[in-house]
């Protein structure tokens, strides 16, 4: 045989892709069915004991990472076996019930799935062995709520991972455009891969295409004030008259500020700013070393209360409207909750929460994350300099929708070579922040895992306990009716702590989408309901639904709380008070890295 007819024999034809194809999408089958068979009915899971899941009795493991690992370690030894086993299947399967739901699906949302027999067959395959799967989770017996929270999300996770459209042979657009550019795709996706491994994280958006300050965060202002731990931006306002009681937003601590100002059709902060509210802004610093021991005390005492009282000042008003977002939500409760015990609750009109928890009983799959060996990884992870770095929280969050957040990216940039569009929301969402280590970690277990902010006297904020059951001030509370970060239903308990009147909006879309949906963009609905609710199923079986963005309904309720209006001059104007102007908004905080 000639060195020319060898070359030729090894150039894989059509009949050896496409079984190859067979042959993968049959091992993955295989390996889900093996997945899946150990989740018996009538067994626990394999080597179960209690507060312990383990693969085999040398590895327990008790957080859903050890399991994806397990998981994970189990793909890679069906990787050995492909090249032996043999694809039976010669003909798609008939079209199920659930077709209309699966061509939703976008990871099969290239024609091929269901016009070629082989890939429907697998995707159809696929598709009915992780109904299976996932609906073994809830039938197995002898283990409690929390470890069958912990399977669900790690079987999901699992079966995420395994879809075929993640996988080069089994998914016809990765093989086409491997075809059509001879493998120049791969290798640009390698190169891709290559550059994430070196920063640290995913890739989600174009980059060079958003800068914050050019065509981020452009809403005009000033920071009037700066401290070790946070920026005051004031914004200049752009009608003649302004509510005279202004507004203060406590942004996450763990997302730089401007998730609430990107581009201005999208600015949350503009929006406002336009309807007349003399409007400021935290901006927090990202932790470093010179702030890596601050606590609750800091984020309360010289975060939210410094910057009510400087406002309160700055202006010579009596009061100030309060927003909490996330996170800062929850401290946000606990000021007002200290507020109340010092008998200073006036210096707060009204207190506005967008997707934040304060009673975590509820708190969904991020308590999937607080097992002993993520706390110890933390402690690791942090030991040297005091802070954590924030691309292990923006992993986190990404796991919690690794098929939208991970897979997405792995087959777009890694398989198929390209690079993702440019995307503001996706930008700011890789834009990470540091977080003092001690603050986080006290957080996760007094908060998170000990719920003590929903006990009187859980936790003290400069020695003092508090109760949030005390606090008397107006609330408006938002949710998120797809949120899997504070999920509605968590966050619909705040409902019963907070002694004040309370407005409950639940609105369509999840943590981000939720919130940042301006009117103009006539997305999504919100529902309210002003009869009286005792939880969430009989706020939602009475209420009435509104057809897009909520914040008009905010600032209905937002004017009945102080409608009084003064004119927008003197120290209303960003550095024309006692506060001089120190730099533009967005200032330096926002871009430190």
């Amino acid at each position: 045989m000639t060195d020319e007819t060898k070359s030729a024999s090894t150039i894989p034809t059509l009949e050896d892709w496409q079984h190859w194809t067979l042959v993968m999408g049959r091992a993955q089958q295989m390996l889900m069915e093996f997945w899946s068979d150990s989740l018996k009915k009538d067994q626990p899971f394999p080597a179960w004991s209690p507060g312990m899941f383990a693969f085999d009795q040398a590895q327990p493991a008790t957080d859903p990472m050890a399991l994806m690992s397990a998981g994970a370690q189990a793909w890679a030894k069906g990787l050995e076996t492909w090249g032996k086993m043999l694809g039976g299947v010669t003909a798609a399967p008939s079209a199920d019930q659930k077709d209309q739901k699966d061509r939703r699906d976008r990871r099969f949302s290239a024609p091929e799935w269901r016009e070629n027999p082989i890939f429907d067959t697998i995707r159809q395959t696929y598709l009915r062995v992780s109904d299976q799967l996932l609906g073994t989770v809830d039938e197995i017996d002898g283990i409690d709520g929390d470890a069958r929270e912990k399977l669900r999300f790690a079987t999901r996770s699992f079966v995420d991972a395994m879809s075929p459209s993640n996988f080069a042979l089994t998914n016809p657009q990765v093989l086409k455009r491997t075809i059509d550019t001879r493998g120049e795709n791969l290798l640009k996706g390698l190169a891709n891969m290559l550059k994430d491994i070196a920063a640290g994280q995913v890739t989600q958006t174009k980059p060079g295409v958003f800068e914050v300050g050019r065509n981020l965060a452009t809403t005009p202002g000033k920071v009037v004030k700066q401290t070790p731990l946070y920026q005051l931006i004031q914004y200049t306002p752009t009608t003649d008259e302004v509510l005279r009681t202004p507004v203060v937003i406590f942004p996450p601590w763990i997302n730089r500020f401007y998730i609430l100002d990107l581009t201005p059709e999208k600015s949350f902060v503009k929006w406002c700013v336009d309807q007349g509210i003399s409007l400021f802004m935290v901006s927090w610093k990202s932790a470093d070393e010179s702030i890596a021991d601050a606590r609750l005390d800091d984020y309360v005492l010289r975060g939210q209360i410094d910057a009510i009282d400087t406002i309160r000042d700055l202006l010579d008003v009596e009061a100030v409207h309060s927003i909490g977002y996330c996170v800062a939500g929850t401290t946000l409760a606990a000021t007002l909750a200290y507020l109340e015990s010092k008998g200073e609750a006036a210096k707060v009109k009204s207190a506005t929460f967008f997707t934040a928890q304060v009673d975590f009983s509820e708190a969904g799959d991020l308590k999937l994350f607080l097992g002993d060996e993520t706390m110890s990884l933390l402690q690791q992870l942090t030991s040297d300099k005091g802070y954590l770095d924030g691309r292990y929280m923006a992993a986190t969050f990404n796991l919690l929708r690794g098929r939208d957040l991970i897979w997405n990216y792995v087959v777009n940039n890694y398989l198929l070579g390209e690079e993702p569009p440019p995307f503001d929301l996706l930008h700011w969402n890789s834009d990470t922040t540091n977080l003092p280590a001690g603050w986080h970690r006290d957080y996760l277990e007094s908060l998170y895992k000990g719920n003590k902010l929903a006990v009187k006297g859980g936790i003290s904020v400069a020695g003092t306990p508090v109760d949030i059951d005390t606090v008397k001030t107006p609330t408006y509370v938002q949710a998120g009716r797809e949120d899997h970060i504070a999920p509605p239903q968590s966050v619909w308990r705040i409902m019963g702590h907070f002694a004040g009147p309370k407005r409950f909006v639940l609105a369509g879309s999840g943590h981000i989408a939720g919130v940042v949906n301006p009117p103009s963009a006539h997305k999504y609905q919100y529902w309210v309901n002003d009869r009286a609710a005792d939880t969430l199923d009989q706020f939602v079986e009475g209420a009435v639904e509104h057809k897009g963005s909520w914040w008009p309904d905010w600032l209905e309720w937002l004017k009945k709380q102080d409608p009084e209006t003064v004119r927008a001059d003197g120290a209303r104007v960003p550095g024309k008070g006692k506060l001089k102007a120190i730099e533009d908004a967005p200032g330096t905080y926002v871009k430190s890295r």
